[in-house]
């Protein structure tokens, strides 16, 4: 078995990486916050004291309802279970290091299969000299959001809470905890840390010069005129090149979203099919979004991986030739 990092060095790199969600969430939630009560305060404005409500909807709200407000600080329900999650990650780390073993059993065995399976699965996609760089992120990444998808899936998450009865039912409005990913300040949070980090490995790897070589120069031989027109095709697709970097945290963020979103409230709605024994109905689909969340890790990890491995390979050298 691989050698696992101390007490102290696994407790500090799972804390800080969900310290820093946890802010960007934050500040996220805050700017959302504030803009949907602007918007809802001048919608009511322009409404009509006549109109009526609409009959309401069950189902998963889109955004992450406020639960409480510390010194102008928004704590939502979503961040609210990320922290738990974080915690969960921490206190499983420091339970399963405190006694290190030559001869793992237990939790640390489990904890070290995870990362050594891990870390060989990353080193077979994108190398080992760029996965001891980068293997803190991907495997913090993956256990992180797939510990937060499972999660989420325990009954009395988005079901406990504050309401009002209805004529369907009762209505949560407020439920005290809900999906991380379900929540798109955290997915996207989640995406602008991994941007932030796909720069810095990047010019460590190859450099400014070569980040922009990468993205504009034109690949391959070429003399005269064509070395020309290479050169400026390359450039235009640099440019495109650039605009798809961009929306990937905005792609990564919503991929991951829409499909724990969509898949909560799938989960809803078959519970709510047959009064009385959705429960029964829901449960096959309760075990596809099992499977479903452990796919999702899988791609936002892979995703980001790939991402990585293509701005920080190197360019092959050419093949000595061979004398016969």
């Amino acid at each position: 078995m691989r050698s696992l990092p101390s007490n102290s060095s696994t407790s500090l790199l799972l804390f800080c990486f969900a310290a820093v969600l946890i802010s960007l969430t934050a500040s996220i939630a805050l700017a959302i916050d504030t803009g949907s009560k602007f918007a809802s305060d001048t919608t009511a404005q322009h409404e009509a004291p006549e109109q009526t409500s609409e009959p309401e909807e069950h189902g998963l709200s889109q955004k992450a309802v406020e639960i409480a407000r510390f010194h102008n600080f928004p704590i939502t329900n979503s961040m609210v279970l990320s922290w738990v999650v974080a915690l969960s990650l921490i206190v499983f780390a420091q339970f399963a290091t405190r006694n290190m073993q030559q001869v793992p059993a237990g939790a640390q065995n489990f904890l070290e299969w995870i990362v050594e399976g891990l870390y060989k699965f990353m080193a077979g996609i994108i190398g080992s000299h760029l996965v001891s760089r980068t293997f803190w992120f991907f495997a913090s990444i993956f256990i992180f959001i797939l510990s937060a998808n499972w999660m989420g899936l325990i009954p009395g998450i988005g079901t406990i809470g504050w309401g009002h009865p209805t004529s369907h039912g009762f209505k949560i409005d407020q439920p005290l905890l809900r999906g991380t990913n379900a929540d798109v300040n955290m997915t996207f949070a989640m995406a602008l840390v991994y941007f932030a980090c796909w720069l810095v490995w990047a010019f460590q790897e190859i450099g400014a010069r070569g980040f922009i070589k990468e993205l504009f120069a034109p690949k391959g031989e070429s003399t005269g005129a064509l070395k020309l027109l290479m050169g400026i095709v390359f450039f235009v697709a640099g440019c495109l090149e650039v605009v798809s970097i961009l929306f990937r945290p905005v792609s990564l963020s919503f991929r991951l979203y829409g499909n724990v979103y969509a898949g909560e409230n799938l989960l809803e709605a078959m519970v709510r099919l047959v009064p009385g024994f959705g429960w029964l109905v829901a449960i096959p689909f309760y075990f596809m979004e099992v499977l479903m969340g452990l796919v999702q890790a899988l791609v936002f990890m892979l995703l980001t991986a790939v991402f990585t491995m293509l701005i920080c390979q190197h360019e092959a050298k050419a093949p000595e030739a061979v004398h016969g």
